[in-house]
């Protein structure tokens, strides 16, 4: 990879990774020994939106996401869709709660425009560049999950009758965060921190105790082998192939939907009533994950648009576009990210009235349904809005709570 012509701005914001890994910058570290930067100059405009704005939506994303928990981990709410989103929205949590102590600390109070005291440095990388990017690409890669497992349901019942349990689902999910761990270990030794004294920026007499970010010995052998393995594998497994999967995956879920409702109309003209409705459940459950999964598309592809465009811009060694550009779009876009994670809740609320029940009886300590009331995700497989037969015998729903209540 030749030298860098963008840098990676410092500031950490809702996918730090790429604004604070800096990767091109810190490749010159081991021979300029360059002290850790919080801000670049030109980049004050970072200091309100990761000091106010981002702080805020990470409180409401705690708050909801929390919320989104408590609701769907309710034993009548358990099902395999479910603690596939549980997990979203934990995931979620994560990836902004970490980077809120560098948050405040360095742009709420003020501290960006000092040298970064030594005590801060591994604490400054590892809450916001590390453990967001685990979390964030388990969040991806759980939505991925999502996509397909509603594919299975809708498309394939028998499959997803024989693999989709919820032992399964739950083996699985948390596989995908030990996944996710497992590819990012090199971030967590790849970087040296060695103290050094240097004079306040704000007051010259006295000194400050600071970090010089020498790369570890292994890696400064091939930094270029090095930085093309780990932008590439972000490209290709964090961005272009989970992007992908999710854009195909909707397209064939709004094209059953769209089928099933012409069903729908059929069966309403042959008086099936009952057969229409749970076709319209059926439909209602995948809209919703649907919107989920287009949400997440919408904030994220820009992001995989701009690394992508850095990956060519440092590979090929052509200027695509200045770099206070790329900086400014990568610190939108990954604060629109933040800004999204509030949004599933709503879309919950909206689009779920079991959801909106459960809710409800938290808050006014109403007792919940027995978990035998509720349909479960195993027990009432449809196939376009057909009921699935087995040992000649139809599975119904049980009427007190409908399959489409059910997320």
């Amino acid at each position: 990879m030749s030298s860098t012509k963008f840098e990676f701005s410092n500031n950490v914001s809702a996918m730090a990774e790429y604004n604070n890994t800096d990767f091109t910058r810190r490749r010159q570290l081991n021979e300029t020994a360059e002290i850790l930067k919080i801000l670049e100059p030109g980049q004050t405009y970072i200091v309100p939106i990761n000091g106010i704005v981002s702080i805020i939506f990470i409180f409401v994303t705690i708050v909801t996401n929390i919320l989104v928990m408590l609701v769907l981990l309710r034993k009548h709410m358990r099902s395999p869709t479910n603690i596939i989103l549980s997990a979203m929205a934990l995931a979620d949590m994560l990836t902004g709660l970490f980077p809120l102590p560098t948050y405040f600390y360095f742009f709420t109070l003020g501290n960006y425009d000092e040298y970064p005291p030594f005590d801060w440095c591994y604490v400054y990388k590892l809450f916001s560049v590390s453990l967001p990017l685990i979390f964030h690409t388990s969040s991806i890669w759980l939505t991925v999950f999502l996509a397909i497992l509603r594919y299975i349901y809708v498309c394939h019942t028998d499959t997803a009758r024989k693999f989709c349990t919820l032992p399964n689902v739950i083996k699985a999910t948390v596989g995908i965060f030990v996944v996710a761990a497992l590819t990012q270990t090199t971030l967590f030794i790849d970087t040296q921190f060695i103290p050094i004294t240097k004079p306040s920026k704000r007051n010259p007499s006295e000194t400050v105790t600071t970090c010089l970010l020498p790369y570890s010995d292994f890696i400064a052998q091939d930094l270029d082998l090095y930085f093309n393995i780990m932008i590439g594998f972000r490209v290709i497994f964090i961005h272009f192939i989970p992007c992908s999967l999710l854009l195909i995956l909707n397209a064939l879920l709004i094209r059953t939907m769209r089928q099933a409702q012409l069903r729908r109309r059929l069966l309403l003209r042959q008086n099936k009533k009952s057969e229409s409705k749970k076709l319209a459940d059926s439909n209602c459950t995948t809209l919703m994950l649907v919107a989920v999964m287009s949400l997440f598309l919408v904030v994220e592809l820009p992001l995989g648009v701009i690394l992508i465009l850095f990956s060519i811009q440092n590979t090929l060694n052509i200027n695509i576009m200045e770099q206070g550009t790329l900086t400014l779009l990568t610190t939108l876009f990954n604060t629109c990210i933040l800004v999204s994670y509030p949004f599933n809740f709503m879309i919950y609320c909206a689009m779920s009235r079991q959801f909106r029940e459960t809710f409800k009886r938290i808050f006014t300590c109403k007792p919940m349904p027995l978990q035998r009331e509720c349909s479960q995700y195993t027990a009432v497989p449809q196939e376009n809005g057909k009921a699935h037969r087995d040992n000649n015998t139809t599975l119904v729903e049980i009427p007190e709570i409908k399959k489409s209540e059910q997320i």
